[in-house]
């Protein structure tokens, strides 16, 4: 059996080495952080803040005053692909279309907490507006 020493310093079989050229099983499946039940209590409150500061004057209760087509309901975030906490925190920090991305405004995971906080909303059908 022909051995193969890499780069690494491992030796492995001659056959596994186009296997581990691209050592996908040593990549992270997340960089995101975990949450645990008090962390996300404490971001969605503090979403929830931040979006009834920065955001509701445009955004109540998931509508858009100026954009009628493009607001933070269930089915136009799905229609738009923007179905998730991540695509709607990417929106509030750097904007999209005539809207300004509020990052420095909201602060550092300032955007994420209005991203959980404004995609539980959605899934929910907007309960606390």
């Amino acid at each position: 059996m022909a051995l193969l020493l890499l780069p690494s310093g491992w030796v492995v079989p001659a056959w596994a080495a186009p296997v581990l050229a691209a050592p996908v099983w040593a990549a992270p499946v997340s960089t995101a952080p975990v949450l645990g039940a008090q962390t996300l209590a404490v971001a969605s409150g503090r979403g929830q803040e931040l979006f009834s500061a920065h955001c509701a004057g445009c955004h109540a209760g998931g509508g858009n005053i100026q954009r009628r087509g493009k607001t933070l309901r269930l089915a136009a975030l799905e229609r738009r692909q923007l179905a998730s906490a991540e695509a709607i925190a990417r929106i509030a920090a750097a904007g999209i279309g005539q809207m300004s991305g509020y990052d420095k405004v909201l602060g550092e995971g300032g955007a994420e907490a209005v991203g959980q906080w404004v995609w539980s909303q959605a899934q929910a059908g907007w309960p606390q507006t």
